[in-house]
């Protein structure tokens, strides 16, 4: 149980600032250090901290730092080398390297359970999928860089194998943490009256 009832907030201008203004950043230019374990537990609670139909939890994290994003890295580049023989050598060091880009991964994993007891499998899949924004709002509100990405291995059976990713679970996305190394830059967001109607 929570320590103490949940209040709303008296309007936090310094907060609406964050969120306004919220962009990833790019994992290629991430530098270390990257969070501490006490700051890491700290962004996973956060990131829990979500809407769950029924409080299932459906969802676990991954954690990739120190060597076992080289050890990664090297499953993906051989699996991506199988894939493509004809790809040059520098190719398939770029791959992998992916998990290097950044000093810490998170792996969220999407582990739908008892969906046929009311709590709809797309429902709990969503959830999941909030856990991975909140994460990177976590580690930027800590003064950590952050990105959500997949990527093509995330949708590779023989990968999601090598990191315990079994059926019906799925990888919701890779959570790359560290210290930003460059600011990010404005992007387009999309106009909005397209995107709303009132239902009347």
């Amino acid at each position: 149980m929570d320590p103490k009832p949940f209040a709303l907030p008296s309007r936090k201008p310094e907060i609406l600032e964050f969120l306004k203004n919220r962009r990833s950043n790019m994992s290629k230019f991430m530098t270390g250090p990257g969070p501490s374990e006490e700051q890491l537990n700290e962004m996973l609670m956060i990131a829990a901290r979500v809407p769950d139909h029924r409080k299932l939890s459906p969802w676990r994290f991954i954690i990739f730092k120190d060597d076992a994003r080289q050890k990664i890295g090297a499953h993906i580049g051989s699996l991506f080398e199988k894939q493509n023989p004809d790809m040059p050598i520098d190719r398939v060091l770029f791959e992998a390297q992916r998990f290097l880009r950044a000093p810490l991964v998170v792996g969220v994993v999407s582990s739908p359970v008892d969906c046929a007891r009311g709590t709809p499998e797309w429902e709990q899949r969503l959830s999941s999928a909030i856990v991975c924004y909140n994460l990177c709002l976590a580690a930027q509100a800590h003064g950590f860089g952050a990105q959500w990405l997949t990527e093509w291995y995330s949708y590779e059976q023989t990968f999601c194998a090598e990191i315990g990713v079994t059926t019906p679970e799925q990888v919701t996305g890779f959570i790359y943490i560290g210290t930003a190394g460059a600011p990010s830059l404005p992007r387009p967001r999309p106009k909005l009256e397209p995107l709303i109607t009132h239902y009347s």
